[in-house]
């Protein structure tokens, strides 16, 4: 199976668009490629998510709960989202994915 040339060029940006706020990296730098502009998005959302877990978290027991369980998810989410860019997939989170889908970019 042969992956498209935007699909190749954007898989190391895709990567990076899960690994917090390298999600700005290919926003920057690959603003033309589909591929890792959709990741980035993503990784966009989740990096917000991941803020707003922290501030959460600032909130003593249900706000400790919440930030922990939280935190794991969206490391959850990024894992899958970085094996899915590294094989070259569209892969659209759940819940989350809704909203990068919102941004105009």
């Amino acid at each position: 199976m042969a992956e498209s040339k935007g699909v190749q060029d954007g898989k190391i940006f895709a990567v990076l668009s899960y690994l917090w706020i390298l999600c700005f990296i290919p926003l920057l730098l690959k603003k033309n490629n589909k591929f890792a502009v959709f990741h980035a998005k993503q990784g966009l959302v989740l990096f917000i998510a991941e803020i707003a877990l922290w501030i959460i978290g600032i909130v003593p027991v249900l706000g400790w709960f919440i930030s922990i369980v939280g935190s794991l998810l969206c490391g959850i989410l990024a894992l899958v989202g970085i094996v899915q860019a590294l094989m070259g997939k569209y892969w659209k989170m759940p819940i989350l994915g809704d909203y990068a889908e919102k941004i105009k970019i």
